[in-house]
Parts: structure tokens; sequence; C-alpha cells
């Protein structure tokens, strides 16, 4: 049985290294769905199969040589080292200082008005979902309309998802739920320990971080980052706090994707999956401008337009468990138990910690303006060890 692996934290190359050579049938990493047709047609033509396979192998051989020769000369700092090197935040000056949220605990956003989250749409993902992709200077949405070789595709199919997403809208085929936490935090160590309440005496879960060892350049003064770094450390005596946000727009997608599939429309199947992957990026983008303004309130006077959203020119970040500044999924749980999210919501967990419904988005919020997005990287077997 072919294994066929996708989705916004996997690649090609960890395809090749990790998996490809762990299972005895093809493996294919297939860079967006609309690729997958395509796929499994050469896997089912017995004409094309076996070429298909023997080229696949032989990229794959080429991708694990490339890696494995790209490790060879990588030095690690110890994991003494980077914690000797990590952000140092001086907590005590003013402009440092947490800001205290005006909602400290959980609010419950059920049945989601989706015409709120259209201003929020991402269209680019979207497009490369059928990979349709312009060049320069016509790269990306709405110039992507102007391209000459896809302009027209794109158009035809931005006429159709706009169909769709008022069908889907108006006769409330589809529903979107959320949850978004702020809850008094602290760090120790690479850790994040968040706490019951304001008293701060007795902890709920706890955050485990990874720190980057991979050697920068010699002149380089950047510091070896972790999460925790972004949170004010217990031993300080200054409060601090973490958010979270688990939203969701897929409930009712797999029924309709379902329907679509057993009348033999794909094309329709796909759509409404990757509109709904849309509306739930949107849905957690409104929700993080919304904490940022009120709930947690540290940028009340934030007026940036959607543009200005999607590059990230506010105030904190929301990284989310599995990407690369936390890569280990397994933090999900910390996040499902201390929100309730899976009763409060309907967004599950399973077993392998992919949310259901598939249409599903979550992420951490740090409040500090120091707070950066950073890849963690390789780790050495110290940090392995004592994680």
């Amino acid at each position: 049985i072919p294994l066929l692996i996708g989705g916004a934290t996997t690649s090609k190359t960890h395809t090749a290294v990790k998996i490809a050579p762990r299972y005895t049938a093809p493996v294919i990493h297939i860079l967006d769905a609309s690729r997958t047709v395509v796929v499994v047609s050469n896997l089912l033509d017995k004409t094309l199969r076996d070429d298909f396979i023997a080229e696949l192998d032989e990229e794959y051989d080429e991708v694990r040589d490339d890696h494995y020769d790209s490790l060879k000369d990588r030095r690690y700092l110890t994991l003494e080292e980077a914690r000797s090197k990590a952000l140092r935040i001086e907590w005590e000056r003013p402009e440092n200082l947490p800001p205290k949220p005006h909602m400290v605990g959980h609010k419950v956003y059920e049945d989601v008005d989706l015409n709120e989250l259209l201003p929020f749409i991402d269209w680019n993902p979207f497009f490369h979902v059928w990979q349709l992709r312009g060049k320069y200077p016509n790269r990306g949405y709405p110039k992507l309309f102007n391209d000459a070789s896809v302009g027209e595709e794109a158009r035809r199919l931005f006429g159709e998802a706009q169909a769709m997403l008022r069908d889907l809208i108006d006769k409330r085929r589809v529903r979107a739920s959320a949850i978004v936490s702020i809850l008094p935090a602290n760090s120790k160590g690479d850790d994040i320990v968040v706490y019951k309440d304001e008293s701060r005496t007795e902890v709920a879960g706890t955050y485990h971080g990874l720190r980057q060892q991979a050697e920068k350049d010699r002149e380089s003064t950047d510091p070896y980052l972790c999460l925790s770094d972004f949170i004010a450390p217990a031993n300080g005596g200054i409060p601090d706090y973490i958010g979270s946000i688990a939203a969701s727009a897929g409930f009712g997608v797999d029924e309709l994707a379902a329907a679509y599939e057993a009348d033999n429309d794909d094309y329709s199947a796909i759509m409404v999956k990757a509109l709904a992957d849309r509306l739930a990026e949107a849905l957690t983008e409104k929700l993080h401008q919304d904490m940022r303004r009120e709930l947690w309130g540290f940028a009340p006077n934030e007026s940036l337009d959607t543009e200005d959203l999607l590059s990230i020119k506010y105030q904190g970040i929301r990284p989310a468990p599995g990407y690369p500044s936390q890569p280990d999924h397994s933090e999900k749980t910390t996040m499902w138990k201390l929100g309730s999210i899976a009763e409060s919501t309907g967004i599950e967990l399973t077993e392998s910690l992919m949310m259901h419904p598939g249409a599903s988005v979550c992420a951490l919020v740090f409040a500090h303006p120091k707070s950066s997005y950073f890849a963690v990287g390789k780790i050495s077997k110290d940090q392995v060890d004592d994680y």
C-alpha cells in the first residue's frame, strides 16, 4: 500500500530521510492536494507505475545524500552552552514588563459568523493548492490575475471559489468554533509553567521548549532561542501570561466532501476543503487581533490592514506546535488539557495528534515585543536526553 505524505509541517527531505527508508512500499511526498490525483493515477497505471517508482527512488536517494552531506560540517553547542547564550531580557525595565491582560481565563466562540472572517482570508495558499503561481511581477494574490500564463485560470478558479464560499455561508453548510485562552505563566529554564490562577501557587500544566543548538556564524551575537525566553522567569517575581488559540471552520466539511466524492466530483471536494482551510486560518487571524486589541489589550490602537496582518507587522507571535519554533506536536496535549478544548469546541486530537476536523488551527500566543519567530533546527543528543 503506497503511503502519501502531505501537510504544512511535512517536506520532501523529511519524507525521504525519515519515512521512506522505514516503509517497504512507495512513499511519496505531495506538495499540495491537487497533486494527489496525478500521483495516484501514476501508481495505478500498470504501464507507468514501475518507471514512476524507480524515478522516485532515484530522486529520494539524491535528497538523502544531499541531506547527509549538509550535516557533515555542522557544529552544535552543548545544551549548557546554548542556554548560556539565550535571549536575555531585562524584565525589570518598564518597557519590558509583561502586559496584564484584560481577560484571564478562557473564551469560547460557538457557531462563528463566517461573514466576519472574509476580510481576514489569505488567498495565496488557496492558489498554491491548485499549483497556480504567477511569475514576477505577478506573483501572489491579486497580482496573479494579471499573469500571462495562469491569470485567466486563476480568475476562473477564484470566481468559482467565491460562488461556493457564498453558498457555504448562506446555507450554513459549514460551521466554525474556537477557544481563546490567556493564562498566568512564568518560565523555568526552557519550560513555560502555566498556573491554575493568579495566586501562582498551583501548576496546571507545563509547555516544554526546545532550544537552538546549531552553531551560528562565529561573528554572530544572535542568541540561541527557545520560546521560554519570551516569558518572564518564575524566580524574578514578575507575573507573566501565555495565550493560546484553537479554531476550526471544518464542522460539516467531511460530510460535504464525501458527498462530492460519491458523485465523482473530486474538484468540488478539494475546493470545499481548501476553502475551509482558508476560513480556519482567517478565524485564527481575527481572534489573534481580538486578543491584541481587547482581550489581552496590549495593542488597543492597532490599525492594520489585511496585508499588514499577513506580513506579521503586529506585536507578538503565535507559533504552533509542530512548526519550527516548537517542532514537537505532543505539546498540543498540554494545550488541549489546559483549555478543555475537545469538550468546549468539539475540536479533537487524533492518536497521531492531528486535529479533527481537518480545517483546524492551534497556536500559542506571546505578547512580548521582543518575541520573534525562529527555527529550532537540529539539536544534539544532550538536549534529546534532557527534554
